[in-house]
């Protein structure tokens, strides 16, 4: 395990502008600097990197984090990876402990299988390009589909020669221990190639590691499978991987968009011609896994369809799944005959991407016209017909999206709109319902999950409570969706300003030897449970143990915190869009007069953000004590006190904040 001072010194060493810099054409604009962001397509700069603090932002699309953070999110990395990428990078030694004795053996047992399938990888493309066989067979079949030879290599091809246990005694001859290969499915229980006779296209994951391989027989013979796939493997888990993600991965997320086809060669092909955007789901319909992965680089995903009506219905189920994730779904029906492979051959890669994008048909409404084509003499067909497609609109999350479709749709199938509309809010009703019982399972499952690994000494308690979102946190069923609750605003200032200010001693004349951190931690601990959102009360505690344990609590330990919404939400709270440019002072002699600048107003931002935060909690133990109020053995005297209390304190902070409260 890396140690947390080589965690530390690569990210003090990796320089967020230098990291960046290799990937985005960045600007300096004041303190910061600014260039058009990696993961989203923009042609406005909204992407911003603070050299100072150590982040970057983008106030497009809303990603932000540290130099290890970018490398992982741009290049698919796990965070042990992004940390061994920019310790090479920058030449930073790292330093290991010795981790125990059951997780290294586990971690060395997956790179070997790693290292196995990595050999296999080397094994079938030799004999592919260097073997008799391989070269007359599998060469020759690959240069049949015009397949240069950087694209094989690229995408790792080969050939599994007609030898019994060619792969099998290769390995064991390089020293590779039989059983791996059995793990990985490339040695069957025989001590025999799983593999044989076959063209080989291999399967890798997010980062390039090869997982899995397919084989493909070129023999004519209909009780051989035309393909075979590795069985699931602990590395290779076939609804959690796409076909061509790992090459495609840039492209989507420049061009802001994923092409779904069904097979390997139509992701090779595409490819060679240029269209480089594209995955494959080898078959089988999109699963949530799938869609997930998509989702990181891109909202867009485009189906190509060489199917007839029942492909279209075969497909509508992973189509729908990403609906019900926010993706926006399309699809290019392809001629009749012709697949994404044949066709982009026969046109060329121009005039194929001028195809897509001319063909192109939303989703939806490709499934609206097809199933009333489909219907349109059927009553009852239609009838279902036209469940079938309000049940696709009421997957979509977005209430305004859902509303345009079902009007599309209203003309489409000449069905009045309200009747449409009353038909999706049942079908919405019925799946939140489901989601709601689906969440509560889990959630159930994963407690006693949790608390079974605790009572036998598997795992540490939990240090935070479960995290809350970015912006703000989960509401109440009672609460409205569209009015984010005001003290979320009061909570978000105290974070800002303990990230931000909170390492800075008091002023001087202020009588007090402390920091702004301490000062504020201090002053939230009686009020610390009235906190909302759950990840700024981890943050507040987080703050209050360092602070306890005599260590400093500046922006970049919560930045860097292992905790990945604490350190979004650390990353949103440093960000600021807007800032006020000291080149107005400098240049024009403009000089900011409405009130000191922030660095220098710190003490008094904190202050009065505390009796703002404090005006909000006091209204809702006055609320809350009103309530008990209404009981029937409710000891009346005593909690007037207390109401009559609470409301001295409520006014003196609003005489002190020079605000009139109404009620």
């Amino acid at each position: 395990m890396i140690t947390e001072r080589s965690v530390n010194n690569i990210i003090e060493n990796a320089r967020i502008e230098d990291v960046v810099n290799d990937y985005v054409n960045l600007k300096r604009r004041g303190a910061n600097m600014i260039g058009l962001c990696p993961f989203h397509n923009e042609k406005t700069p909204s992407f911003s990197v603070s050299p100072t603090k150590g982040i970057y932002k983008c106030f497009g699309c809303g990603k932000g984090g540290n130099s290890v953070q970018f490398v992982m999110e741009h290049e698919g990395f796990n965070f042990p990876e992004a940390l061994r990428h920019l310790a090479g990078k920058f030449n930073i030694e790292i330093e290991e402990t010795a981790t125990s004795e059951e997780h290294q053996k586990q971690k060395q047992h997956q790179d070997s299988l790693y290292l196995v399938n990595q050999f296999a990888e080397q094994y079938f493309s030799e004999q592919l390009l260097s073997s008799d066989e391989g070269k007359s067979v599998g060469l020759s079949y690959f240069k049949s589909r015009s397949y240069l030879e950087n694209t094989i290599r690229k995408f790792g091809l080969g050939y599994s020669s007609s030898e019994p246990a060619g792969l099998t005694n290769a390995a064991k001859k390089a020293g590779y221990n039989i059983e791996l290969l059995k793990q990985v499915r490339l040695t069957n229980n025989y001590d025999k190639d799983f593999f044989r006779e076959r063209v080989m296209f291999t399967i890798h994951n997010l980062s390039g590691k090869p997982i899995a391989f397919a084989g493909r027989t070129l023999k004519t013979d209909k009780k051989s499978p035309k393909y075979v796939n590795s069985p699931e493997t602990e590395l290779y888990i076939k609804s959690k991987i796409l076909y061509g993600i790992y090459h495609a991965k840039k492209s989507i997320r420049s061009l802001d968009e994923c092409i779904l086809v069904e097979g390997y060669t139509d992701v090779i092909s595409l490819s060679q011609a240029g269209v480089e955007n594209v995955v494959a789901s080898s078959g089988t319909a999109l699963t949530e896994d799938q869609i997930r992965l998509v989702k990181r680089f891109t909202s867009n995903i485009k189906l190509l369809y060489d199917g007839d009506a029942a492909g279209i219905k075969a497909a509508s189920r992973g189509l729908d799944l990403a609906l019900s994730q926010d993706l926006n779904v399309s699809v290019v029906p392809l001629p009749e005959g012709e697949d994404p492979d044949s066709l982009v051959q026969k046109l060329g890669s121009t005039e194929f991407t001028q195809f897509l994008a001319d063909k192109s048909q939303d989703f939806i409404l490709f499934k609206t016209k097809s199933l009333i084509e489909e219907s349109k003499n059927d009553p009852i067909q239609k009838s279902k017909s036209i469940n079938e497609i309000v049940n696709s609109i009421a997957k979509i999350p977005d209430p305004i999206k859902r509303s345009v479709y079902i009007k599309e749709c209203s003309g489409l199938l000449e069905i009045d709109e309200s009747v449409l509309m009353e038909t999706a809010n049942k079908a919405l009703k019925t799946n939140l319902s489901q989601k709601w019982a689906d969440q509560k399972r889990e959630t159930a499952r994963n407690e006693r999950d949790q608390a079974l690994a605790q009572s036998q000494g598997d795992m540490p308690p939990l240090d935070f409570p479960p995290p809350g979102t970015e912006d703000e946190f989960t509401p109440s069923p009672n609460t409205p969706q569209n009015k984010p609750q005001s003290s979320f605003y009061k909570e978000r200032d105290i974070l800002k300003l303990l990230l931000n200010y909170g390492d800075k001693q008091i002023p001087e004349e202020e009588g007090q030897d402390i920091s702004l951190g301490q000062l504020l931690v201090a002053n939230l601990e009686d009020v610390l449970d009235h906190f909302k959102n759950p990840t700024y009360k981890a943050m507040i505690n987080f703050a209050k143990e360092r602070i306890n344990a005599g260590k400093d609590i500046s922006a970049k330990i919560f930045i860097n915190h292992q905790d990945k919404e604490i350190r979004t939400s650390a990353v949103t709270l440093c960000s600021e869009e807007f800032t006020y440019s000291h080149n107005w002072e400098d240049m024009h002699d403009m000089t900011l007069r409405t009130q000191p600048f922030p660095e220098e107003n710190f003490f008094e931002e904190c202050m009065q953000a505390l009796k703002y935060f404090k005006i909000t909690k006091i209204k809702a133990m006055m609320a809350e004590n009103k309530e008990k109020m209404k009981a029937k053995d409710a000891n009346i005297i005593r909690l007037v006190k207390t109401h009559q209390k609470l409301l001295e304190i409520r006014n003196q902070l609003a005489k002190e904040l020079r605000i009139v409260l109404t009620h």
